[in-house]
């Protein structure tokens, strides 16, 4: 994996977002994108990447197995039972392809495989087309533990597992 290129990946898809503050508006966040490898270097965060059939990154997804390195700020590094997925992006070029979908399921299925109770993520209503997969995969919103990043709202969600869950990741009500 190519850290440099994706993170680049990861400043593009962020700052183009309608609304999103921009890099120099929030150079610690943008710094952070940026930063896969030191990201990556934490024990307890895997990025999973994306790639077109031609080996093209596509987009990536970080994966937190232990909530206390979640690193968002706010409180949700203190919800237990839990994986947290943080920094879903995909490439333009990539976008309405199932890219963004993908490895949020595959995230449901690991954090089952790992016998978690919940996923928790966050999501701003400049990612509006993430908010619509993630409500259509079950998650509902989790506001204890939403937070502001500088002006910015920032959303809490959570898909409980006691949910059935089908072999591609996608939450089915048992109730």
């Amino acid at each position: 994996m190519n850290t440099t290129d994706l993170g680049r990946l990861l400043v593009k898809a962020y700052a183009a977002l309608p609304g999103m503050p921009q890099p120099d508006e929030q150079p610690d966040y943008y710094a952070m994108l940026a930063n896969v490898a030191a990201r990556a270097a934490k024990p307890a965060l895997t990025v999973f990447v994306a790639t077109s059939d031609a080996g093209s990154l596509c987009g990536s997804v970080d994966f937190i197995d232990d909530m206390r390195q979640y690193g968002s700020g706010g409180p949700a590094s203190d919800v237990t039972d839990a994986v947290g997925i943080r920094l879903l992006a995909v490439d333009d070029a990539c976008r309405g392809k199932g890219i963004g979908k993908a490895p949020t399921q595959f995230c449901i299925v690991r954090a089952r495989q790992l016998g978690k109770t919940k996923v928790v993520l966050h999501t701003t209503r400049a990612m509006q087309t993430a908010w619509t997969m993630y409500e259509g995969l079950g998650f509902v919103r989790f506001p204890e533990i939403d937070f502001r990043q500088g002006n910015l709202e920032v959303f809490g969600f959570r898909l409980d597992l006691a949910d059935a869950v089908d072999g591609a990741g996608t939450a089915v009500r048992t109730s």
